[in-house]
């Protein structure tokens, strides 16, 4: 049977060269922390890992702490940022009771800090963001336009004295919209050079953009391994020097205090070999594939709606401000699941949106942002593609999607 995956947003297959490394990381049995020649060996090895993520950063080793994904850094990012200011919330003494067995608690901050970031991010941004509002902080979720671009002047505008936190996604895990970072930076700098920090979700960047921090000029910046064809279950916040956290994970003194838990050097050097594999040259040919397909399905299906950054122009030649290997379009009066459903009977793997919330009957909160009408809200599909697709496999979802479409509406017209 025909197989052909194009959800590589959600996770890309684990390179040859990197399940290689993992197995060989078997013999390090012994814990980094040690004092014994086995613990020596290890540590030795996840050091040696740690500069070679600090090179490919263009950082320094002791900026580069190893988590457990992505979620975890953005979160280790957003709350200890948070926490280190202000700490959190303790059982308040003047209120007397419990609730479900629980101690009170005051929630309300001594001082009201701020928090910006936009209203396209990944939920593993959102939602700790969240949390932090529901216990004082202040947040604005800026607003972006129909292509899922962030308003410098709204973001300048939002920044107050009490910001301590600005977190905006490099590139856009369902529509791919690539922010300009560096601008945003600017921005950020010459309101204070000090606070607020500026963290980045770099997770769906770090295949194909520049992830030179001194470029970019980032204080915090997130990374993982299921993206970049490594393992699943590691992840890399970079802390730029100065930067001070509050560890989330509280335990050992591992990863210099921020995030307990012995260290895993199987996919820890799976990480790395992944990051050595990265050629930004495959951008090239995937975003030739890209604009073809996205050319191809507007004449095939007129009614379909492109989402995230498009040409003007007639010609979809040349996109810019989108990642090389994402197509994300709605298909009117049709829903994501049925489709998808479809889709698969045929070999296709594609995706709806962010695979972390691929079970929620909500319309994607990203699609919602950008104005998209309810009329393509529902029909939502993302091909997002890696190193192993072709244009044959294009032509072929090319030659497929059509007459899944026609079947559906013929078969569901009322």
């Amino acid at each position: 049977m025909v197989k052909i995956y194009l959800d590589n947003a959600a996770s890309t297959p684990i390179d040859k060269k990197v399940a290689i490394e993992m197995a060989q990381t078997v013999k390090l049995y012994g814990n980094p922390s040690s004092y014994n020649d086995c613990g020596r060996e290890a540590r030795e090895y996840a050091e040696k890992a740690r500069l070679k993520v600090a090179r490919f950063l263009a950082a320094h080793s002791d900026e580069v702490v190893f988590t457990s994904s992505g979620t975890e850094a953005n979160n280790l990012a957003i709350q200890g940022i948070a926490r280190n200011l202000q700490p959190t919330p303790v059982p308040d003494p003047a209120k007397a009771g419990t609730v479900r067995g629980t101690a009170t608690y005051n929630l309300q901050p001594k001082t009201k800090f701020h928090i910006v970031t936009t209203r396209i991010e990944h939920p593993s941004v959102l939602e700790p963001i969240r949390q932090l509002e529901r216990e004082g902080f202040d947040v604005t979720y800026l607003s972006v336009d129909k292509a899922g671009f962030v308003n410098l002047d709204e973001l300048k505008n939002s920044l107050r004295p009490t910001t301590i936190l600005v977190s905006v996604m490099y590139a856009n895990n369902e529509i791919g919209t690539i922010q300009p970072i560096a601008k945003i930076s600017k921005v950020i700098r010459d309101f204070c050079n000090g606070l607020p920090a500026f963290h980045v979700d770099a997770c769906q960047a770090t295949e194909y953009l520049d992830m030179n921090i001194n470029h970019l000029d980032v204080d915090l910046l997130t990374l993982n391994g299921s993206k970049i064809y490594g393992p699943k279950g590691v992840g890399v916040l970079y802390v730029r020097r100065g930067i001070n956290l509050y560890p989330i994970l509280l335990g050992g003194e591992q990863e210099a205090g921020l995030r307990a838990g012995t260290e895993n050097l199987m996919v820890i050097g799976g990480l790395v070999v992944a990051l050595d594999s990265i050629d930004k040259k495959e951008g090239e040919r995937l975003s030739k594939l890209r604009d073809y397909f996205l050319e191809k399905i507007k004449i095939l299906l007129p009614d379909v709606k492109i989402n995230g950054p498009v040409n003007d122009r007639h010609s979809m030649s040349v996109i810019h401000g989108r990642l090389p290997n994402n197509m994300n379009i709605s298909v009117p009066d049709l829903t994501s699941e049925v489709l998808l459903l479809e889709l698969d009977k045929y070999g296709i793997c594609a995706g709806s949106g962010s695979a972390c919330t691929s079970h929620s009957v909500e319309p994607s909160h990203v699609l919602k942002a950008i104005g998209l009408g309810k009329k393509y809200l529902d029909g939502a599909l993302r091909f997002s593609m890696g190193r192993q697709t072709t244009k044959k496999e294009i032509d072929y979802v090319l030659k497929v999607l059509p007459k899944i479409v026609e079947d559906l509406k013929r078969r569901y017209k009322k």
